[in-house]
């Protein structure tokens, strides 16, 4: 006999349910009303580290509130020349030390306040590296799965800690062979400036449980 209670299907969850596969993988203003929906329908959908499992990517593990991810295609055999994938979110203080632990960059620019106030940038600015991490993170959205080839990068101004960082990733080239280069670009929405720029180079496969949602008007 089995100690496992089936799930409690009422009006009010089947509608949310439908309603969030539906909008799940469209726009910011739609992936911003599912994240509402979801949190006023479903206060218990978070894991313990607060985690989110994302509805419509299958190659992304989790999502966290903040986090506010666009995307023009939905099938990774119709990606083409002109798709665009953006990923924004904010980089906090958590970030930047998180970040010196894992990669041992414990640059005082970084980490310490009255030091960072006496250099050109008069007060701590994130980690370059961490900041085009973000470049990663929007290719990982695209449909299928991405798998990095190469990238080239320009940094062309510093990240305060706090800011909200977008990273935005255009479709220039089909190169064959399900290898696609990409214009790369990072903006600092706070500051309103571009922060990096440069291409990448990666490979799409199709993710392995991927699915395949009828095809939309482009």
């Amino acid at each position: 006999m089995s100690n496992q209670s089936p799930e409690l299907t009422t009006p009010l969850s089947a509608m949310t349910s439908a309603w969030a596969r539906m909008t799940g993988s469209f726009f910011r203003s739609a992936a911003a009303a599912n994240t509402a929906a979801l949190s006023a329908f479903d206060p218990d959908g978070d894991d313990e580290e607060g985690h989110r499992e994302p509805p419509s990517i299958p190659s992304v593990a989790y999502e966290e509130a903040d986090w506010e991810v666009e995307r023009s295609v939905e099938r990774s055999e119709d990606v083409a020349v002109g798709d665009t994938v953006r990923f924004s979110k904010v980089l906090d203080d958590e970030d930047v030390h998180d970040f010196a632990r894992v990669s041992g960059d414990t640059n005082r620019l970084h980490l310490d306040d009255e030091f960072a106030e006496t250099t050109r940038f008069d007060g701590r600015i994130a980690h370059g590296t961490l900041v085009s991490g973000l470049i990663s993170a929007a290719l990982a959205r695209l449909p299928g799965l991405t798998i990095y080839l190469s990238q080239d990068l320009e940094f062309t101004g510093p990240v305060t800690i706090g800011d909200r960082i977008s990273a935005t990733a255009e479709v220039i080239e089909d190169l064959g062979d399900d290898q696609f280069r990409l214009s790369t670009v990072i903006a600092d929405e706070d500051g309103d400036r571009t922060v990096i720029e440069g291409e990448a180079v990666v490979l799409i496969d199709d993710s392995p449980d991927e699915e395949h949602p009828p095809a939309t008007q482009r």
